[in-house]
């Protein structure tokens, strides 16, 4: 039996994705398992031929030649056949689009399984009229901390727009539905609240992000970009969904350099601590009025006696 090493690769990325080895162990002795009943089967089939053929030889009176005798081929297990063996992958691509439109953004995440992208899409709910109201939906099976993220980013979006294109009045009369697909799958945590934001500026902007890049990060309402978790398996995750830039707060950046370098190989990172930093990696040709983030230059006040 020849496992061939491309099967392997493609075991690892599209069956067994989580920490460690056991679950992969797991898989390939399912496939050894499973090539040695076909070896089983293919010899008994042999024996079978052999027999007919000696049957055959003893009516007429001759003898058995020895080429009548079936050989055993190798068996190959190769990335075409693998299917066969393990079933179908239990992990397909981990890019949903392949252009994003406006109010589709990539984020990265960390779940028991190793890093995945993690989509956040924002739509207009209705049209916008004289009479509309803005209001604020969120769908995906979000968790208590991620909610308030995606609160946190309804309202910093809404200042953004007002400090940078204060022209723009989308915020004032539109109903946002903001979802984040796989609505089955339980999701929580701080770190999706760049993405978010973003996913709401690109729809209030009509203007798609850049295609090959994805993002992670906590954000605080004054736009301050905070220390996330995972570094390594986002940067797995980044690097498997095709894109080539990814964007980390800048207090992740000695994590990212701990990276070994095949990891790290063909992504270009940008840290950075402001939103403001975000939006220009993002969206490259906009430009917007009042450069300074939300939150910089502003003195401290202590509250001690």
């Amino acid at each position: 039996v020849d496992l061939e090493e491309e099967a392997i690769e493609l075991l690892i990325r599209s069956y067994c994705r989580e920490s460690g080895v056991r679950n992969l162990k797991k898989h390939i002795d399912k496939v050894y398992r499973k090539a040695a009943f076909r070896v089983v089967s293919r010899g008994q089939e042999a024996e079978e031929k052999l027999k007919e053929t000696e049957n055959a030889k003893t009516e007429e009176g001759g003898t058995v030649a020895a080429e009548n005798v079936v050989a055993m081929e190798q068996l190959k297990i190769t990335k075409d056949n693998l299917k066969d063996y393990v079933g179908s992958p239990k992990y397909t691509s981990d890019r949903m689009y392949d252009v994003t439109p406006p109010g589709v953004i990539m984020g990265l995440a960390w779940t028991s399984m190793g890093g995945t992208s993690l989509y956040i899409e924002s739509v207009l709910g209705s049209v916008i009229s004289d009479d509309s109201k803005p209001s604020f939906h969120r769908t995906g099976q979000l968790g208590d901390v991620m909610k308030e993220s995606s609160s946190i980013a309804y309202t910093f979006s809404k200042a953004f727009m007002a400090r940078h294109f204060p022209e723009n009045k989308f915020f004032d009369k539109a109903s946002v539905h903001l979802h984040v697909p796989e609505g089955a799958t339980p999701k929580d945590g701080p770190s999706a609240g760049t993405t978010m934001t973003t996913s709401l500026l690109s729809l209030a902007l009509n203007t798609p992000a850049l295609a090959d890049v994805a993002m992670t990060g906590e954000l605080t309402l004054t736009g301050k970009v905070l220390k996330i978790g995972g570094v390594k398996e986002k940067t797995i995750a980044a690097k498997r969904s095709g894109v080539s830039n990814i964007i980390f707060p800048a207090s992740n950046r000695a994590d990212w350099d701990e990276l070994p370098a095949y990891i790290k190989e063909g992504l270009t990172p940008h840290f950075v601590g402001w939103y403001e930093e975000v939006f220009k990696v993002v969206f490259p040709a906009l430009e917007m009025k009042n450069d300074e983030g939300m939150g910089k230059g502003r003195k401290l006040v202590s509250f001690n006696a």
